[in-house]
C-alpha cells in the first residue's frame, strides 16, 4: 500500500490515504508519485497531496529501503518544503527540531535507565513518574 497526505492551508496534514501500489504504476511498470496524486485528485476534487512513508521514522527506513520524508505523515503534522519532510507538533515550547531525524527532542536528554518519565516543561527537566 502506499500511503498519501492531504496537504492543507499552512502545509498542514489534514488527512493521510492509502492506495494500492497499482495506482501509482506507469506503462512500464513502475510506481510514480505524480500518479498517485493524479488518482487522488480525480477521486476527491483535492490537488495538493504528498506521498508518504508508512516505514520511515526519523528519516530512517524500519526494512532497510529508501526513507521518504523523514517521517510517515499524520494528521497534524506539517510538510516542510525546504527540508521534504514532515515534522510533528512540537510538543513543548523549549524543545528543539533535530534536522537529520525532523523529530522535536528536549533541550536536556532523558535518561537511558528502566524507569519512566515525563518531561517537565516549567523546570525543564524529565521527572520520574
Amino acid at each position: 500500500m502506499a500511503s498519501f497526505a492531504k496537504i492543507g492551508l499552512n502545509n498542514k496534514v489534514i488527512e493521510v490515504y492509502s492506495l494500492h501500489n497499482n495506482e501509482l504504476k506507469d506503462s512500464n511498470g513502475v510506481e510514480q508519485e505524480v500518479n498517485g496524486i493524479d488518482f487522488l485528485t480525480k477521486l476527491t476534487g483535492y490537488p495538493v497531496w504528498k506521498q508518504t512513508s508508512y516505514n520511515t521514522h526519523g528519516g530512517v527506513h524500519s526494512s532497510g529501503g529508501t526513507p521518504l520524508r523523514k517521517n510517515h505523515a499524520a494528521i497534524g503534522y506539517t510538510y516542510d518544503e525546504d527540508r521534504n519532510a514532515f515534522i510533528p507538533k512540537k510538543p513543548y515550547t523549549s524543545w528543539i527540531l533535530n534536522e537529520t531525524t525532523c523529530l522535536w527532542e528536549s533541550p536536556i536528554t532523558k535518561p537511558d535507565d528502566s524507569n519512566e518519565y515525563n518531561w517537565n516543561e516549567q523546570n525543564q527537566t524529565w521527572d520520574l513518574i
